[in-house]
């Protein structure tokens, strides 16, 4: 597995897709997708082996899913996401396409995906409330 990694990044499938506007296409299809409950839909927006990692401050870590039919699950299974999604502000995180999630405010989560050949390859999610204390006030790309 690490050789084929290895061999994508060789071979440039690696390097995230520049186009700020399709990745924000991309990432609105998802939630979208997340929205309608839509369990084939974000797997065909997802690559195959799509990461996502979360840091909520759990005292266990960082948690991790991998795979698309994984991630999607994943979204699907959290019974308030369809509701979260509505809340979603599109923002530049690390200067690609990625949301920011606020009550009042203020941010309770920050959300970086990295598209690569128009499929979401990571999601990483920051959610751990003294790290988003820290973090500049998002402006969104729209």
């Amino acid at each position: 597995m690490l050789a084929s990694r290895a061999r994508r990044r060789v071979h440039g499938a690696a390097v995230p897709d520049a186009d700020l506007t399709r990745q924000r296409e991309v990432v609105d299809a998802f939630f979208a997708a997340a929205r309608d409950g839509d369990f084939a839909a974000l797997v065909a927006l997802l690559d195959p082996e799509a990461v996502v990692r979360i840091d909520g401050a759990a005292p266990a870590g960082i948690s991790v899913v991998r795979g698309a039919a994984a991630v999607a699950e994943q979204v699907l299974a959290t019974g308030g996401f369809p509701r979260l999604a509505r809340m979603a502000q599109p923002a530049l995180v690390n200067g690609a396409a990625g949301v920011v999630f606020a009550a009042e405010g203020r941010p309770f989560a920050v959300v970086a995906f990295t598209v690569r050949q128009g499929k979401i390859a990571e999601i990483d999610i920051l959610g751990d409330p003294a790290r988003l204390r820290r973090l500049d006030p998002a402006v969104p790309d729209r």
